[in-house]
């Protein structure tokens, strides 16, 4: 462990030199901005929702604060494994060779969120583009589907070619294929080495640039090679190309050098598809849909019309068939590069190989409809094109299910976060059971519903939300238990279960009553009440008696006597969590049932046991066995 310790140390002083000199760019640099402060006392708390917002507002996961702390080292050190997981996703770093890195590792919690840093390698945690980027170069050689529509020639040599990707990567390209856009041939002075293309290309599509630029094969030298390259990067107008080749064989220089250039895409690509594609989008009537008619060839380079339809009221919908002068449907048309973006889904990638009428050369674009809301459908189409996800939480259920139907397993996860950062457990959020309601009383109303998180997890088969749905019912059980819809629920989650026995749990109730216990003994640890034990673990005797009095006059049985058991005494949440748990009144407080407790701590232990107790009543009039 020590000569551990001297390594790191000289790693870190070399590292320091290194960044000093401006070679390297500090990976964690100091942050002591409010909002990075703001960062880290949410990591402390494990609040997953406000840690969400502010990965979306652009914080700076990897800074460090003047003790060297960064978020991933306080979200590992203070347990919050959900936190932690939502960190590594986002691109915080995480590498065991780096001094931040170890300390993250070595100072976590426990084994299961160790394990978690371990299985995340240098490229999952500090380059969350890197499926993107690495889709970019793959249309480069793609041959099926067919995505190329510009061909770039040198004598014999062919390079097929994007033009949405050469405009938005080189002025060059941008300014001539703005005077043609309906070109489909290049040709490329011979004057220059095809391997100088083929590098400068390369690097357009986010490809790696080789070491040797000359090849064993080649019939020209390295000289004219770079000569060439020297010449077409100005042209081209990417003088950052140089700064690539010049990398040499820095591992870490070219890795920050790709980094760089790779953001620098993105947001190229990004301003092209805001100026290409959300801004050309078009609302058109239902009934006229099929006469939109569009050219190949145009001037923004797409190939496909993408249709989602607007969300009608039924009874509008009924009226529209009946009365010609009620507001037509709206339908939402966005233009788009078919195949080079969109076959980032598996759903499209099929779709376009095979022998679909999509794939099908015609006159006019085809329209493809796509099962989701407009605004649902715009936020596909971004994160496709620049893996960029900006999604309000009222669109997060529907963008789950859309992303599930196109096989996008990192978009729904996105969604999966989302909803399930909008309550870490004990916090005081309410779900609007009407979608979107009003707040009233100063309580703050989440726009989606808790009801139809669980079903989807069902549905999609998504293990995070199971969970999440399952501790936001515990910690608010009391504003769901009497309701008719929560007891379809655990009925609806008893016959998930084939062939039930009565020995058979209910998994959704199994749940509730872990996070129940869970809900209860937090609140009893952050009271401070673990000292009022003696020293053999048991309630003091007078505590003891005091509780038995209590609960036996409210006709509720429990043994306190003996170490404490989670499932029977457990402490609530704070009295601000429910509106309805308790009531300062006369100087004692009312549970849940309305009796008069003489103090929080009483009332806690007995609301555990009336919860415990409406959970029974409930599986009685279901006729369950759990």
């Amino acid at each position: 462990m020590v000569i551990r310790k001297h390594e790191l140390e000289a790693k870190l002083k070399h590292d320091l030199e290194l960044v000093q000199s401006g070679v390297l760019r500090d990976d964690n640099p100091l942050d002591s901005s409010e909002e990075f402060n703001e960062l880290l006392e949410a990591c402390r708390r494990g609040d997953l929702k406000r840690t969400q917002e502010l990965i979306s507002a652009g914080v700076n996961l990897n800074g460090k604060d003047k003790f060297d702390y960064t978020p991933l080292i306080i979200a590992s050190l203070c347990g919050h494994y959900e936190l932690v997981e939502l960190l590594l996703e986002s691109g915080a770093l995480a590498e065991r060779d780096t001094f931040q890195g170890e300390r993250c590792i070595y100072n976590a919690l426990n084994d299961k969120i160790r394990n978690l840093l371990l299985k995340y390698d240098y490229s999952k945690s500090t380059d969350p583009l890197q499926p993107w980027a690495a889709h970019i170069t793959s249309l480069f050689a793609r041959d099926t589907p067919k995505t190329s529509d510009i061909t770039l020639t040198e004598g014999a040599e062919a390079f097929e070619l994007h033009k949405f990707i050469l405009s938005a990567r080189s002025p060059y390209f941008q300014k001539r294929l703005r005077e043609a856009p309906d070109t489909t041939t290049w040709k490329l002075a011979l004057s220059k080495p095809v391997e100088s293309f083929r590098i400068v290309l390369r690097y357009l599509y986010l490809g790696d640039v080789p070491r040797e630029v000359v090849d064993a094969r080649s019939n020209h030298t390295e000289e004219e090679v770079l000569t060439g390259i020297d010449k077409i990067s100005k042209q081209l107008e990417i003088p950052r190309l140089w700064e690539a080749i010049l990398s040499g064989h820095d591992r870490r220089l070219v890795r920050q050098r790709h980094q760089d250039e790779v953001n620098r895409a993105q947001q190229q690509i990004s301003d092209f598809f805001n100026q290409k594609v959300i801004d050309h989008k078009m609302t058109v009537d239902t009934r006229k849909v099929s006469e939109v008619k569009w050219q190949y060839g145009n001037s923004i380079f797409a190939d496909c019309l993408l249709r989602a339809d607007e969300e009608v009221d039924e009874d509008i919908r009924h009226e529209e068939d009946q009365v010609s002068s009620v507001s037509p449907l709206a339908q939402e048309l966005s233009r788009t590069r078919k195949m080079a973006m969109l076959i980032r889904s598996p759903y499209f990638e099929t779709m376009f190989s095979g022998g679909f009428m999509e794939a099908q050369e015609s006159e006019h674009l085809h329209i493809i409809k796509v099962d989701c809301l407009p605004k649902v459908l715009e936020i596909i189409l971004r994160f496709l094109y620049t893996e960029q996800v900006e999604c309000p939480l009222e669109f997060a259920l529907d963008l789950l299910y859309a992303s599930d139907m196109l096989f996008l397993d990192k978009l729904k996860s996105k969604a999966a976060v989302l909803i399930s950062s909008l309550g870490s457990g004990n916090n005081n959020l309410l779900i609007d059971r009407t979608h979107g309601g009003s707040s009233e009383g100063g309580i703050e109303v989440e726009p989606i519903n808790v009801y139809d998180v669980i079903h989807a997890a069902w549905d999609l088969r998504v293990q995070r939300l199971e969970t999440f749905a399952a501790r936001y019912l515990a910690f608010r059980l009391e504003d769901y238990i009497d309701e008719e819809e929560f007891a379809e629920l655990i009925q609806e989650s008893a016959a998930r279960v084939k062939n039930r026995e009565e020995t058979d749990t209910i998994e959704l109730l199994d749940d509730i009553r872990y996070y129940l216990g869970d809900r209860f003994r937090l609140r009893f640890e952050d009271a401070g009440l673990d000292e009022m034990l003696d020293e053999s673990g048991e309630i003091d005797a007078s505590v003891a008696e005091a509780l038995s009095s209590q609960l036996q006059a409210m006709n509720v049985t429990s043994d306190l006597s003996g170490p404490i058991d989670s499932e029977k005494v457990m402490i609530t949440a704070s009295r601000e969590t429910s509106t309805t748990m308790q009531a300062e009144v006369d100087g004692g407080v009312r549970t849940l049932d309305g009796e008069l407790a003489e103090d929080e701590f009483l009332s806690d232990a007995i609301n555990y046991q009336v919860l415990l107790q409406k959970i029974d009543i409930m599986l009685e009039k279901l006729k369950l066995d759990a």
